[in-house]
């Protein structure tokens, strides 16, 4: 892959951070794991039950259908 190209796609990669109240145990983490991770774009969640953090990557995001595939999961995102 050549350089222009790498670069391009690097800047097409966003990070969103949601704080996600509810969870608390590995069922949660999972439930809400599994709805993110099947929306489009996203390429990693990684989900911290201490601090109620969902870190989304991936590109490009869609705020809308992130919270809504948390809601799905049971939980609400701020």
């Amino acid at each position: 892959m050549n350089r222009t190209r790498r670069t391009l796609e690097e800047a097409a990669v966003e990070c969103r951070q949601y704080v996600v109240a509810g969870m608390h145990c590995e069922h949660c983490e999972a439930a809400v794991r599994e709805e993110v991770s099947a929306v489009a774009g996203v390429e990693s969640v990684e989900v911290d039950l201490e601090t109620k953090r969902v870190d989304v990557t991936g590109g490009p995001l869609d705020d809308a259908a992130i919270r809504a595939a948390i809601e799905e999961a049971g939980y609400e995102a701020a």
